[in-house]
């Protein structure tokens, strides 16, 4: 896509360089798979080695863990490139680092970081995050799994729904009740009494592997528990947040792919004796659709600056997400049409990254939550109740 505001220029050569070696990661070894893994519905597990390999796991994590000590900026360009490809790839890469490694870096023992942390970053534990359950999404507090004290550790009960990674996952993150609050356990995967059912029929998302898990008095050992994590639910919307952020990035990524096929389609494509890109109605498209992306990478770079400096205020994650999500629809349905018939086919891609950007835009809060997050904030009052 053309740069025309040069915001590559305000990118160190670091993250000039993540960026690239995402981009070419993705375009040498996923991109002629993806369109049999998305219509075949499976995850190409392959990818996995490759993020490994470019140290793509645990990026911002400090290297003593098995992390790249990267900024957050550069987290985001990676999340950016890999939704270019597919959605899938960067909910792989931010379940594993914004939802699973992160709460043990953040609310986790030093034993516990060393012993999962270096192991996730070389993708030898995958792993999963349980927060949402099937009756209760956009209100988490609601949550019915429980962990009740018994000697030695805690018994887990209940089931968590739409669990990107669950069906391959090793280890998962899991929230529940426990003692009046919210407590973040590590639990085996293999345990006795956890079991994984993936969730199939899916019409968005499909390469990428979803499940609802079901905790039947699933023994968890004291020392499994993130003891960190005392501010209970908030700690659970912290790990949110961190991913959040992710997507806002990752939602552009998919946004410009659709731009660039169809600015290349409509300059190709001749109808009435001239290219498609010769018509005003199409270029008035064209032109909205550049204008919303610049718009939103500018906003997205903003932020992950505040990041870097250690503001980590959920709000403009929140305006970040609902901005990136919607726009990034709105450019992929834009780019369908103009794309004729053409559009609804997998050969040119933007009927994949539209139908996963349904997901994306629902998905860690839905577009009425960030809504809400923000009226709550200009206005003071709270209209969740």
């Amino acid at each position: 896509m053309d740069d025309l505001l040069r915001l590559a220029e305000q990118l160190s050569a670091e993250e000039q360089l993540i960026r690239d070696n995402v981009r070419h990661m993705v375009e040498r070894e996923v991109m002629p798979h993806i369109i049999d893994a998305y219509e075949g519905a499976y995850f190409p597990n392959d990818f996995i080695k490759h993020a490994a390999n470019l140290g793509l796991l645990g990026i911002t994590l400090p290297e003593q863990y098995g992390g790249a000590g990267a900024n957050y900026v550069s987290y985001g360009l990676v999340c950016q490139e890999l939704e270019r490809g597919d959605s899938g790839l960067r909910s792989f890469v931010s379940v594993q680092n914004s939802l699973c490694m992160y709460p043990i870096f953040r609310f986790g023992t030093e034993e516990q970081k060393t012993t999962y942390l270096p192991q996730m970053a070389k993708a030898e534990i995958i792993a999963c995050f349980g927060l949402s359950e099937p009756n209760a999404g956009s209100d988490p507090s609601s949550m019915s799994t429980v962990a009740k004290k018994v000697s030695g550790g805690w018994q887990l009960s209940g089931s968590k729904m739409w669990i990107t990674n669950g069906p391959i996952a090793d280890i998962a993150i899991i929230w529940a009740k426990a003692d009046d609050t919210i407590k973040g356990f590590i639990v085996d995967c293999k345990a006795k009494g956890f079991s994984c059912q993936e969730i199939t029929h899916k019409l968005s998302l499909r390469a990428s592997t979803t499940g609802e898990l079901a905790f039947d008095n699933v023994f968890i050992p004291d020392d499994h528990v993130l003891e960190g994590a005392t501010r209970g639910l908030a700690d659970a919307l912290t790990c949110l947040t961190q991913a959040r952020y992710g997507i806002a990035w990752g939602a552009m990524g998919a946004a410009e792919a659709c731009f660039d096929i169809a600015l290349d389609y409509c300059q190709e494509r001749k109808q009435f004796d001239k290219p498609l890109a010769g018509f005003q109605l199409v270029q008035a498209d064209l032109a909205q659709m550049y204008t919303e992306l610049v718009k939103s990478r500018c906003m997205n770079l903003h932020i992950g600056r505040l990041r870097d400096k250690g503001d980590n205020n959920p709000i403009i994650v929140s305006l970040a997400k609902r901005n990136a999500c919607r726009e990034a629809l709105k450019i992929a349905r834009s780019a369908r049409n103009l794309l004729g018939g053409n559009g609804i086919t997998l050969d040119y891609h933007v009927m994949r990254h539209a139908a996963n950007l349904e997901t994306v835009f629902t998905y860690e809060g839905t577009d009425n939550i960030h809504t809400l997050v923000l009226g709550r904030h200009l206005t003071g009052i709270n209209a969740f109740d």
